[in-house]
């Protein structure tokens, strides 16, 4: 969680607090759901950022010009939204794979679209149709990143993307 982050969520229960305070319980009901909610978001998208760290962590045993990067924090477009999150890259000489991951923070930003909690795009330099995009939505049990055919993204489908990017 970045600096900003830990001064949103703070910012929120002192919010929801004093909402509370002045007994208004619906306003403190929602900004206590946007605050457990951007901690599912945080979750998620660290688990992502972090799961394909760590397989590029382990390619570039064998693959020694395997390059990571990560940028914290991030903006990009998603539609007419703006996401804020965090950005990873992972170059093998001229090729590149690029995550990013977040969701809108403020009204100004956009919105969520189809309950989704976060949004997280993978690009590869040069492959435009090899790339994906994945939503981070509640399910029955965990949330969980689905890709656009409603799939559950899971290591192995990180993998294979780095597998693209090593052109195994």
């Amino acid at each position: 969680m970045t600096e900003l982050d830990s001064l949103w969520s703070k910012m929120l229960d002192e919010a929801a607090a004093k909402s509370l305070h002045l007994g208004q319980s619906d306003i403190a009901e929602y900004l206590r759901l946007k605050a457990a909610n951007d901690t599912i978001r945080s979750i998620g998208v660290g688990w992502l950022m972090d799961t394909v760290i760590e397989i590029a962590g382990q390619l570039s045993r064998d693959h020694a010009v395997l390059v990571i990067e990560r940028e914290e924090p991030h903006s990009f477009a998603h539609g007419n939204s703006n996401m804020a999150g965090s950005l990873l890259r992972v170059s093998y000489g001229v090729r590149c794979l690029t995550l990013e991951a977040g969701w809108t923070r403020t009204p100004r930003d956009g919105i969520m679209h189809g309950h989704t909690l976060a949004f997280a795009r993978i690009s590869h330099f040069g492959l435009l149709k090899k790339g994906a995009e994945f939503r981070l939505v509640h399910s029955e049990t965990l949330p969980q990143w689905l890709d656009k055919t409603g799939n559950t993204v899971d290591s192995s489908e990180l993998r294979r993307h780095l597998d693209m990017l090593l052109d195994k």
